[in-house]
């Protein structure tokens, strides 16, 4: 009801359903002659208005406390708990139809039994109703392959019949039909089980339709859920006859009806979220997959092969380059750590690696000890972290390893029949050869840097007291030049005018009165990406002048002296600039070099588009990273000007510990099948640091992370006063921070989390059109409001737990 209207409520009430009688006019005359005529005109409008038929569809999943249901009504699909279903039924009582009044009764009303939940709440805001808020409710959406479906299925709410194998007969209401299958709920006794066969009589069909309500069709259940005494039932059906009748019944019926949501859209709905929500997920991944290869059943001789880079992990890759920028990932995963690592998998634990690096005669050496490397040396091993601490190189790596399967690597489309020539060339099949490839990669093992400035200082108090440098050296390595590793980056679709080109190379840069010198870290025909030592004093749009003095030696026919270019981008910490040819530049010497240059040598250079050498290899390679991805990501949406998170994304076959802080979020949650954020955003101080970030984060900025100490007493039943939850510089000293961990610990359970907070970009949309226009074509309004959600989303908040690594370094003594 519009706000204007609240006033005349009684009368709205009053005339519900009333508007199209004759008795009306008399009736409302009468009833509103103390009004003026101009809001007795307003009135009968809206009266007109509340009385008009809607096609709107009604959705309080995730809206209300209890759980919704497909309520099928005149064909329009519709979620509703059990209270809202009796007051949809009451109001279309009143007006016979559903209209907007019944639309706008269902969607605004309020009861001691449901609770709606304002879709534009303000997470980050600290306004307070009465009290602190505690619940911040979230929902998980697991990264899955969601199955293709051959056959549309129609959402069909009718009566049917059942008759079971010892003859006895059911009542039923079917949810959905296809040519070959049906689903529908029982609420009777009776259980009915997997393999169980039965005949199905549609008794509520209308008498018009061209089709014997009285036939009976034999089903063979495939599917049983039961939940609070209802089963739902999913059927296929068998012993079809040549000419049947059926499928000709609901072919027709399908193409004859003009009412929109017919089609059954829940699997293709669920599959398209997913994929947008993977898509803003991964490509700011702050871990690093590593994909490792070996012979089949050869766990001995396992090595790195394949990585997965983003804007966010690359830091992690080219921490473990050597100075020639070829991977020495093996110095941080050898055949002996992974079978460390194996074990730690089966604890459900990672494994902590401490490293730091040195250049000696221009090579550069890595030095790596974990946790579990030297059981019975521990003086040995607490030199050694100290000693690492204190080197500006040193790194605490948290290693995770999951088996994987070739058969999760391909999530089709959900409805590839429906689905155009061209579009199933965006989500082709596997090819034989990345099948065969694939065959030889058993395990992805994640790298996550969990070290801070916080961290680093602790294990530098150490206070190594020397250390056997001989001994020092059997933990080094350098890079294999037989070792093949190959880096992916992972994308979706080509979303550059150019591809661009790993190549590094000095550069010097003069703009007006500055030089200075850089080094290149890519390159395409029209660009160069630098970086520097210094940040640098240029602003997005100037005008510099690049010259290229290595390069230059290889070239006479070109002059790669002060050639200009524009300023297209300069990261947030200045050390990282983005050039582009110069527009007013039309003949530009560096494009013409650099075309040549690509067209001459693409064999030696390391393609950042790698996919092109073996098509699908990436597609596979994080799609198998996707469905067991065990990191937490919590997706950031705009809310007017304003962010909230109301979403969660992680693998389906990722780590489902009970113990770990997702199953703890889930424990706080006053709803049920949602997890309460409140121990990240029940900080009011984290709150407005992110909402603060949020707003002046860029896309292509690195992120921004911050580090949380939470403490949960055990059998929480007040939130406010059991859940604690500090920031770092809330805790900041060594000595608060082992109090902390040694109370919560005592009451309790105690987290260490990492967040990571990252702008997003704008999702590959061609990537998601297929399953966004199939849904559009029968269901408008849900494919616009699942757009719209897709567009909302801004930036991504990734839950690393670091909890181990804070815990292993609290339990070392402290200036021994």
């Amino acid at each position: 009801m519009a706000k204007n209207f609240s006033k005349h409520h009684e009368i709205i009430n009053y005339f519900r359903g009333e508007v199209n009688k004759k008795s009306f006019e008399n009736r409302y005359r009468a009833k509103t002659e103390h009004l003026n005529t101009t809001e007795q005109f307003l009135l009968k409008t809206e009266l007109n208005r509340l009385a008009s038929p809607c096609t709107r569809s009604i959705d309080l999943r995730g809206l209300v406390r209890s759980e919704c249901q497909l309520f099928d009504f005149q064909g329009l699909a519709h979620y509703l708990d059990e209270e809202a279903i009796a007051l949809f039924n009451e109001s279309v009582a009143h007006y016979g139809d559903y209209t907007f009044g019944v639309y706008e009764t269902v969607n605004d009303a309020k009861n001691s039994f449901r609770d709606i939940y304002d879709n534009e709440e303000i997470i980050f805001s600290d306004k307070k109703i009465g009290t602190e808020k505690l619940q911040y409710s979230a929902q998980l959406h697991l990264l899955t392959n969601y199955p293709n479906r051959v056959e549309e299925r129609v959402d069909f709410s009718i009566p049917i019949t059942l008759k079971l194998a010892n003859k006895q007969t059911l009542k039923a209401s079917s949810i959905d039909l296809s040519v070959t299958g049906i689903k529908f709920k029982l609420i009777n006794k009776t259980a009915l089980f997997e393999g169980d066969v039965l005949t199905i009589t549609l008794t509520g069909l209308d008498p018009e339709l061209q089709f014997s309500k009285d036939s009976l069709l034999s089903f063979e259940v495939k599917k049983v859920s039961r939940d609070s005494g209802v089963q739902i039932i999913g059927c296929q059906r068998i012993n079809i006859p040549e000419q049947d009748a059926f499928e000709h019944f609901l072919i027709g019926y399908t193409k004859d009806s003009d009412t929109t949501y017919k089609i059954n859209l829940d699997n293709t709905l669920a599959a398209l979220q997913a994929r947008s929500l993977e898509q803003y997920a991964l490509v700011k991944l702050n871990e690093l997959p590593i994909f490792m290869h070996c012979v089949k059943g050869d766990n001995v001789n396992i090595a790195p092969r394949y990585v997965l880079t983003t804007q966010n992990n690359q830091k992690i890759y080219h921490y473990w380059q050597d100075k020639k920028n070829k991977s020495a990932i093996q110095a941080l995963i050898n055949a002996e750590r992974f079978q460390r690592l194996l074990n730690k998998k089966n604890q459900d634990c990672s494994l902590l690696v401490f490293s730091f690096t040195r250049v000696y005669k221009g090579i550069k050496f890595f030095y790596s000890l974990d946790e579990d490397q030297l059981p019975h040396d521990n003086t040995f091993f607490r030199q050694f972290l100290s000693f690492a601490a204190s080197k500006d190189t040193f790194a605490v790596t948290a290693l995770n390893c999951q088996s994987i399967n070739i058969e999760q690597a391909h999530s089709p489309f959900t409805l590839s029949t429906a689905m155009t020539k061209r579009q199933t060339y965006l989500n082709p099949p596997l090819t034989d050869e990345v099948k065969e490839i694939l065959a030889t990669l058993p395990y992805v093992v994640t790298a996550t840097d969990v070290s801070d400035t916080t961290a680093v200082s602790d294990y530098q108090n150490q206070r190594h007291v020397g250390i056997d440098l001989e001994r020092l050296k059997r933990f080094g390595y350098k890079s294999d030049e037989n070792n093949c590793v190959d880096e992916i980056t992972l994308s979706y679709g080509h979303q550059r005018q150019e591809a661009r080109f790993i190549h590094k190379t000095p550069i010097i840069i003069e703009c007006g009165s500055l030089k200075f010198s850089a080094q290149s870290e890519d390159f395409s025909v029209s660009g160069v990406r630098v970086s520097l030592e210094k940040p640098t004093m240029l602003s997005q749009g100037d005008i510099a002048y690049l010259s290229f003095p290595k390069l230059q030696k290889m070239t006479s026919a070109f002059e790669l002296k002060q050639l200009p270019y524009q300023v297209m981008r300069v990261s947030q910490d200045k050390k990282e600039v983005n050039f582009r040819v110069s527009v007013k530049e039309q003949d530009h010497i560096g494009k013409s070099f650099f075309k040549l240059l690509i067209e001459k040598n693409k064999n030696k250079l390391t393609s950042d588009e790698y996919a092109m050498l073996t098509p699908g290899l990436s597609e596979a390679l994080r799609t198998l990273y996707s469905v067991n991805m065990a990191i937490t990501t919590a997706i950031v949406q705009s809310s007017g000007s304003q962010y909230k998170i109301e979403t969660l994304v992680a693998g389906k076959y990722g780590s489902q510990s009970q113990t770990n802080f997702l199953s703890a979020m889930l424990r706080l949650s006053e709803r049920h099948g949602y997890y309460n954020l409140y121990p990240l955003l029940g900080n009011s101080q984290a709150r407005e640091r992110f909402n603060h970030y949020m707003k002046k984060l860029l896309a292509s900025d690195s992120p921004i992370s911050e580090r949380m100490y939470i403490a949960i007493k055990d059998n929480v039943t007040d939130i406010e006063n059991e859940v604690t939850i500090k920031l770092m510089n809330e805790l900041a000293t060594t000595e608060m921070r082992y109090n902390f961990i040694k109370s919560a610990l005592k009451q309790g359970d105690f987290y260490s989390i990492q967040l990571t907070l990252s702008r997003s970009d704008e999702a590959n949309m061609e990537h998601l059109n297929p399953e966004l226009d199939y849904i559009s074509s029968y269901a408008r309004h849900r494919g616009k409001q699942l757009e719209q959600y897709i567009h909302s989303v801004v930036g991504v908040v990734q839950l690393i737990d670091v909890t181990q690594e804070t815990l292993f370094r609290h339990v070392l003594p402290v200036n021994p």
